[in-house]
């Protein structure tokens, strides 16, 4: 019998999304906790995570925080044919590049745009606007030349750097002139077993 798999997040959060992503992909069933800012400052919260962030997910009697790193653990344990995660060491390199980018200009650029705007975090929204336009300039030259970010098929790379890109208008952020950025949020919405990031409102 399987155990039952929890995942601790909310549905605005692309972090916690792109692990519920990768969870509907695997066709892996599992329990969604909501877990907002009031329940993360709980005693019971911070046993899971110390640092009192989400997503964390729960496996049996494994916990595990941080998204990328709950992405790397689901390849490793429910997809032993290596299809999301390569084992070739260019094809794990180039993954593992998205998945740094993920952590860094999709964060620092259109997730912070997103996150001044719904959630009314401190920082500089034009240099937010500023990484997002590098971001987005480079993955629509890679997507111009290939569907995918990483490889020949989807990634564990697409996954990751989808939820926040998707919604990168909630945030001020065109995708317009972005059109192999708009086709492969597509094409990753239209994947079997994914569910769309859910979308807020764009600011006028």
């Amino acid at each position: 019998m399987r155990n039952i798999i929890r995942l601790h997040g909310v549905p605005l959060s692309g972090h916690a999304h792109k692990v519920s992503l990768f969870l509907g992909l695997l066709g892996l069933p599992f329990e969604a906790v909501e877990s907002g800012r009031d329940t993360r400052a709980t005693e019971a919260f911070l046993r899971l995570n110390p640092l009192g962030q989400i997503p964390v997910l729960e496996d049996g009697d494994l916990v595990l925080a941080d998204s990328n790193a709950i992405l790397l653990y689901l390849a490793k344990r429910y997809d032993p044919a290596g299809r999301w995660l390569p084992e070739d060491p260019a094809g794990a390199a180039a993954v593992q590049r998205w998945l740094s980018i993920s952590a860094g200009e999709v964060r620092f650029g259109p997730a912070n745009a997103r996150a001044v705007h719904l959630f009314g975090l401190k920082t500089d929204l034009a240099d937010a606007h500023a990484v997002a336009a590098r971001l987005l300039g480079f993955m629509d030259a890679t997507l111009a030349a290939r569907d995918w970010l990483a490889a020949d098929r989807p990634t564990l790379a697409d996954v990751a750097c989808y939820p926040y890109v998707a919604c990168a208008p909630e945030g001020g952020v065109d995708l317009e002139p972005y059109p192999a950025v708009r086709a492969w949020v597509a094409r990753v919405e239209a994947l079997p077993g994914a569910a769309a990031m859910p979308r807020s409102a764009v600011p006028a």
